[in-house]
């Protein structure tokens, strides 16, 4: 998938982590240089506690880094990255955004989303906001024409605000494991050309 020996492709999940389906964890099969963000509560997210499981998976990659990040891994990516110093950001190769939903997100978009039972209550989705700020590496942003979480206009304007290419990924929905999309190919050949960036 990549073609550097030194790039390590770090995965970053969203709400409710990436299952058995997902094309996230496809790719960590088929890549023996990747590593999953381990975020110690999948179910009721806080960005601040997301920035540090993303340092936290990091501080032990040596190399260079490749993310590619799915849902609200892409906020949470978005708000690390920001955080990274000069000499931190010479270590990311670039970043895929795949699928980051449109924020705030509304009761009636996360109670569709099937990630929680009926009568659990909704996550506050703490720090997690808009983006305001132009992303300090190469990235890409990619959109379904028919994601629940977020229509093609609000991508744009995300794609905007991070200064990042919004990529039209088609019709298949929020781009997670519903979408099954497999080794998801179009998404691999986004990662090559980050490499090349």
């Amino acid at each position: 998938m990549l073609d550097e020996d030194d790039v390590t492709l770090i995965t970053v999940p969203g709400w409710g982590n990436s299952g058995a389906e997902h094309w996230q964890t496809s790719w960590e099969r088929c890549y023996p240089l990747a590593r999953r963000v381990e975020q110690e509560d999948w179910l009721y997210p806080e960005c601040e506690a997301w920035v540090a499981g993303i340092r936290r998976t990091l501080e032990q990659v040596p190399g260079r880094w490749m993310l590619a990040a799915h849902s609200l891994g892409c906020h949470a990516a978005a708000a690390w990255l920001r955080t990274l110093s000069l000499r931190e950001q010479k270590r990311l190769q670039g970043l895929l955004l795949v699928a980051p939903p449109a924020l705030p997100i509304s009761e009636a978009r996360a109670r569709a989303s099937g990630e929680l039972p009926d009568d659990a209550p909704l996550p506050a989705f703490s720090g997690f906001s808009a983006p305001t700020l132009r992303l300090p590496a190469p990235a890409l942003l990619v959109a379904s024409r028919d994601d629940l979480f977020c229509d093609m206009a609000e991508a744009e304007a995300m794609a905007q605000a991070w200064g990042c290419p919004l990529v039209d990924a088609g019709a298949h929905g929020h781009l997670g494991s519903a979408a099954r999309l497999g080794h998801w190919r179009f998404g691999q050949d986004l990662l090559q050309e980050l490499m090349l960036a």
